[in-house]
């Protein structure tokens, strides 16, 4: 493959550490639901159950992403960076730029 991937590597690696940042401010502020209607009424009760509920599936696609680098990761290490797991074909420059911990090449993504 022509492309370097340091710089890719690099850019994972900053992303990787970002979504740390955000997972351990995330757990700081992470409280449960109170339930007791006596103290919290009804819609305020609702309201931080979704808000609970959005925080949980945010942390879900923070760990799905730093699978993602992980992964990324492993291919560089490995020399597989910048190639299809489906095709095998090179993935274009410009996709890997925009998301470089993407497996797939344009073709295989729209399932052509």
């Amino acid at each position: 493959m022509d492309i370097d991937p340091e710089p890719f590597r690099n850019t994972l690696l900053e992303r990787r550490a970002e979504l740390e940042r955000e997972q351990a401010m995330a757990a700081a502020d992470r409280t449960p639901v109170e339930l007791d209607q006596e103290s919290v009424g009804r819609l305020s009760r609702i309201d931080a159950m979704q808000v609970q509920a959005m925080a949980l599936a945010q942390e879900r696609r923070r760990q799905t992403e730093l699978a993602a680098i992980d992964a990324a990761l492993a291919r560089i290490e490995d020399g597989e960076f910048g190639y299809c797991i489906k095709c095998d074909e090179e993935i274009a420059p410009a996709r890997l730029a925009h998301m470089p911990a993407v497996t797939t090449c344009i073709g295989c993504a729209r399932g052509d």
